[in-house]
């Protein structure tokens, strides 16, 4: 909107690069353009300003399919004023020469023209489609009539508006008549995913069936291998045996030989005692035989007198200490007569 100031009893109007605006006095048209900025006597100047930028107009009204079936259109049309002049003459864009602020609603008015002109083709294409063909492929129909008779319509022309696109944006049916339709493809997404869900548990038993398959076969390895651990320590332990009844056996075969090392040499040596001891016994027989042959030879020549008591000295050195002796007349003449 333009932008009023006051200074005693003018106004000075500055307006925007996207306003046209119209200053008229006395009749006579004084100024007109876009973003001018002048004085002006309010009790004498008439002033229009006209939007001349690209405006959205969202549209949303209700149609009948062939099949007798209500739907809801949601469109946007973009509009400019192309023609201010034409359309200050032909819509009230007069403003308030103090407030600088629209007397009326022009662009209500533009935009009631736009919805009843945009909603007629929409009306009678829609009216000539089932609604499954409305829903699916009537986009693109709606919008190229809407923008054709928007485009050709000449009371547009005439006010000085030019529509500069129409987009149709969805075409949706009522709540429930919406839900049933999309019953089928929930129903078949619904599918898919079940066959999804399925094919997921399909896939995961067949994940656990081979998890389950390589734990067993890493069971029967770990039992191969400890069947082959438990032999091989069999063996070890056979080896084991073997080499310690080898080691015994030698060990014994020593200690045998060892033993009868012994034995031989103790039993050489017993005898070369044995023999040395005979060999002295025999020697000192030998000189106890020369001796006593020697002495029997002393003795032989001897007198008998001698040899008496030679005897008796040999006999008393035999005999056991006698403290006292005791000589009866018997004794004495045994005695006697003996050595008689």
């Amino acid at each position: 909107m333009a932008h009023v100031t006051r200074r005693f009893n003018l106004r000075h109007l500055r307006g925007t690069p996207t306003s046209w605006i119209s200053y008229t006095a006395g009749g006579k048209a004084k100024r007109a353009g876009t973003g001018l900025s002048f004085w002006y006597r309010p009790l004498t100047a008439v002033l229009s300003e006209v939007p001349v930028d690209d405006r959205e107009l969202p549209l949303l009204f209700h149609a009948r399919t062939e099949d007798f079936a209500d739907v809801t259109v949601q469109a946007t049309v973009t509009y400019r004023v192309s023609d201010p002049a034409a359309a200050s003459t032909r819509l009230d864009f007069s403003i308030d020469p103090y407030r600088g602020s629209w007397r009326g609603q022009p662009l209500d008015q533009v935009a009631g023209l736009l919805a009843e002109l945009a909603q007629q083709p929409a009306l009678d294409l829609l009216a000539r489609l089932p609604l499954a063909e409305a829903l699916t492929t009537g986009i693109a129909p709606v919008r190229q009539s809407v923008a054709d008779a928007l485009a050709h319509d000449t009371r547009l022309t005439e006010t000085g508006v030019s529509v500069v696109s129409a987009r149709v944006v969805a075409i949706r049916p009522e709540p429930d008549m919406e839900r049933a339709l999309q019953t089928p493809t929930r129903e078949q997404v619904q599918q898919e995913a079940d066959r999804a869900t399925y094919a997921r548990r399909a896939q995961a038993v067949e994940q656990e069936r081979t998890i389950a398959e390589n734990e067993l076969q890493s069971q029967i390895e770990l039992a191969r291998r400890e069947q082959l651990l438990v032999e091989q320590r069999g063996a070890n332990t056979r080896r084991g045996a073997e080499l310690d009844a080898e080691s015994q056996l030698v060990a014994n075969a020593a200690s045998a030989d060892r033993l009868r090392t012994t034995a031989t040499a103790e039993a050489d040596a017993d005898r070369v005692r044995d023999e040395a001891r005979a060999t002295g016994t025999r020697l000192v027989g030998l000189a106890e035989a020369e001796a006593e042959a020697a002495r029997l030879a002393a003795y032989r020549d001897l007198p008998p007198a001698v040899v008496q008591a030679l005897a008796l000295k040999e006999l008393a050195g035999h005999l056991p200490a006698i403290g006292e002796l005791t000589i009866t007349p018997d004794l004495l003449s045994k005695l006697a007569g003996r050595l008689g």
